[in-house]
């Protein structure tokens, strides 16, 4: 049997090694690692938690002894889909490399740029980020790729579902064409394939199982949930998933629980609380500091139930996790592989229970198609029960008379009927007349006409003496001839 110490790692890496307790390298960890250390380009698949991080991470800290690091040019390049994959890759390089003076950098969202910046200039060995904030640094003008010798891309296929493809072609065109790329992921899709027949060069495959396939270590199953009502599903579902917790009992110390949508995600971990479940949610939307106390909380087991969108799906490498329930199927099939693979980590036991809707079908039967095996169905732990008491149907209540359809009149009642009900009596209709103007005020009002036009002005005046000596309409400018013909006139 092949051991850490048949690898050729460096002293150091192998002492720390040691000291995390590892002694027998994983099938993807001894087929990656020699050919890394080779310096040859290696294309790794591996289904989730079989130690894809150690397997690029042992062989760069090796790779990397020797040298130094300048400014603004990071030595390596480590590019992961999501904040939290990153930092798990940044904690376990803290592990293998404490026994040397190599430099890291964690390039994430949520966190300032002053501080990232500052780690840069003072050059790093190892730079983990996400694609979008190392090309915002770049773009800035405050890092330089020229200087890269080993660029790995972890969960390649997860950069492709949240549509990181084209940043990633762009990443390696301003790296050196003579690096060296390590492609590690659990799936391969084809368009992932394209990329590593363009930018790789004759690399090694590893491949220690069939793509998307489950760990043996994981007991799955599936409950064919429909609700009595489908106003009531949502509550009826979180009561199933409440009771199928309880029948787990004391096995279930702690679990991850997956929703598709980020609204559900914080709906069922306020349910879980209103039981008095220890729940937290974790999801895109959140903050980062949020994010990572939510995470510190559930590794510590300070928090029991962790109710995770996809976001959390990757990256989590929390080997004591019990239980999986996927709280809805996932629309992509590959999601099912990378959820119930944060259980049964390192050789564990781990059980994996998904809830499956009349409206989820479709995607059940594409897991099991990606996964090639049949997931046993277990019986709803709530059949036989009464129905609870807020989900029993409601009484009609009358309609108001208010209502949008006020016009509307009962079909089965006779229009005669209806006709009675809205014949109205004609009432005599009082004549009020309006009362007459008061002379006082007419008088007034003449009187205030008067001084206005008396403070009017000459022009004014004019227009008030001449008004019967011209013709309507003319004004001002009317020809003397006309004046003349209309002042006769007037005078005869």
């Amino acid at each position: 049997m092949t051991k850490f110490n048949d690898l050729n790692l460096d002293p150091k890496v192998l002492k720390a090694v040691a000291e995390a307790g590892y002694e027998t390298p994983t099938p993807i960890q001894a087929g990656a690692i020699p050919a890394a250390l080779e310096g040859r380009d290696v294309l790794g698949i591996a289904q989730t938690g079989t130690g894809k991080t150690a397997s690029f991470t042992l062989p760069m800290i090796t790779l990397l002894g020797r040298g130094r690091a300048r400014a603004r040019m990071p030595r390596s390049l480590v590019l992961c889909p999501t904040r939290e994959l990153a930092a798990q890759v940044a904690e376990n390089f803290d592990v293998y490399a404490k026994h040397t003076k190599l430099t890291k950098a964690l390039l994430i969202g949520g966190v300032s740029f002053k501080d990232q910046d500052a780690l840069i200039d003072r050059g790093v060995d190892v730079l983990i980020a996400t694609p979008g904030r190392l090309l915002d640094h770049f773009e800035r003008g405050k890092l330089l790729l020229t200087g890269v010798q080993i660029m790995v891309v972890d969960e390649a296929d997860r950069m492709l579902d949240m549509g990181f493809i084209p940043d990633i072609e762009r990443i390696f065109q301003l790296t050196p064409f003579t690096r060296q790329t390590l492609f590690f992921s659990a799936t391969m899709a084809p368009e992932i394939e394209r990329i590593t027949n363009t930018f790789l060069q004759a690399p090694a495959r590893v491949e220690v199982a069939r793509q998307a396939t489950t760990s043996e270590n994981i007991k799955q199953g599936v409950v064919m949930f429909k609700a009595s009502r489908k106003d009531r599903e949502g509550t009826e579902k979180r009561r199933l998933l409440r009771a199928m917790i309880d029948q787990e009992g004391d096995t279930c110390t702690n679990a991850i629980i997956f929703c598709n949508r980020k609204t559900d995600v914080d709906i069922t971990a306020k349910s879980l609380q209103k039981y008095g479940y220890n729940a937290a949610a974790i999801h895109g939307d959140l903050d980062q500091k949020q994010r990572m106390d939510t995470l510190d909380k559930f590794r510590t087991g300070e928090l029991r139930f962790l109710c995770a969108s996809d976001v959390a799906a990757r990256g989590l490498d929390i080997p004591a996790v019990s239980h999986v329930f996927n709280y809805d199927v996932p629309s992509h099939a590959e999601d099912y592989v990378h959820r119930i693979g944060r259980t049964g980590r390192a050789g564990r036991k781990g059980s994996a229970i998904m809830i499956c809707s009349p409206r989820d079908e479709k995607y059940f039967e594409a897991v099991e198609k990606l996964t090639q095996s049949a997931i046993p169905r277990l019986e709803n732990p709530l059949a036989g029960l009464p129905v609870e008491e807020d989900s029993a149907p409601r009484q009609d209540k009358p309609k108001s008379s208010r209502s949008r359809s006020r016009g509307r009149k009962d079909r089965s009642e006779p229009r005669a009927e209806a006709a009675e009900v809205v014949a109205v009596q004609p009432q005599p209709v009082e004549v009020v007349t309006a009362p007459e103007p008061r002379p006082e005020r007419t008088e007034h009002r003449h009187e205030r006409n008067d001084q206005r036009r008396e403070s009017s002005g000459p022009r004014h005046d004019r227009r008030r003496n001449d008004r019967h000596d011209q013709p309507i309409g003319w004004g001002d400018d009317a020809p003397s001839f006309i004046r003349l013909s209309f002042a006769e006139r007037r005078a005869n």
